[in-house]
């Protein structure tokens, strides 16, 4: 696994709401049908928002078991992917799909947090997410980061979901309860990015209840 330039440690960080919470359900995460299908969502809604040049520069941020990215393999030619989480139990399930075939190689692994570490000097043409951001304290600071971390005419794609009445985390959760779309448009163009569009994702499925999902793309001029 390799670590995001100038991060070479391999401890959590507080992050987006905590690597630790996530290494515990690391190893049974895509055993869940409705992730699967969510992903599946998420990514058709990126192949038909985005155009995906061959051999694209492709990070997936908060990748958890990049269930997303795979999603978007059938839609991309000879990418080079890079994945990056702060959980090391979520990292280590991507090294072993690397390992076992079910990533392409050369697929990196990184263990990188915007809200902590520094803005790696890579460039990618697709920076994407899905369901991370409302886990993120400095959400201004990350979409910086986001738009340094991408070349020019490269694209964001950040899915999440759409403000909700608090139901969906526990009491104690401390990020954001979805966000509203058109804020959301503003602070992406605050960060330098243009040519923003919010559309409909589908929908996250949650003790009984389903929860609308939106994908935000914002392009680097």
């Amino acid at each position: 696994m390799d670590s995001a330039p100038g991060h070479e440690h391999a401890d959590d960080h507080a992050g987006h709401e905590g690597g630790r919470h996530f290494d515990d359900r690391a190893a049974t995460w895509d055993q869940d049908p409705d992730k699967i299908r969510q992903s599946g969502e998420v990514a058709a809604a990126i192949a038909a928002a985005v155009p995906l040049p061959a051999r694209a520069r492709v990070l997936e941020y908060g990748a958890g078991t990049a269930l997303v990215t795979t999603a978007l393999l059938p839609h991309l030619t000879d990418p080079v992917l890079t994945l990056a989480d702060n959980s090391s139990g979520m990292r280590q399930v991507l090294a072993d799909k690397v390992a076992a075939g079910g990533l392409p190689s050369p697929t990196r692994v990184w263990d990188l947090d915007l809200e902590s570490h520094p803005v790696p000097t890579d460039r990618f043409d697709l920076v994407l997410t899905s369901n991370v951001m409302h886990h993120v304290q400095q959400l201004d600071q990350v979409l910086a980061g986001f738009a340094e971390l991408l070349d020019a005419g490269g694209h964001l794609c950040i899915a999440d979901l759409d403000r909700e009445d608090g139901s969906f985390h526990d009491d104690d959760f401390g990020g954001h309860h979805g966000f509203s779309r058109e804020e959301l448009a503003g602070q992406l163009e605050a960060a330098g990015l243009t040519d923003v569009q919010v559309g409909d994702a589908g929908k996250v499925v949650k003790g009984g209840r389903d929860y609308s999902v939106f994908l935000a793309v914002a392009r680097k001029a």
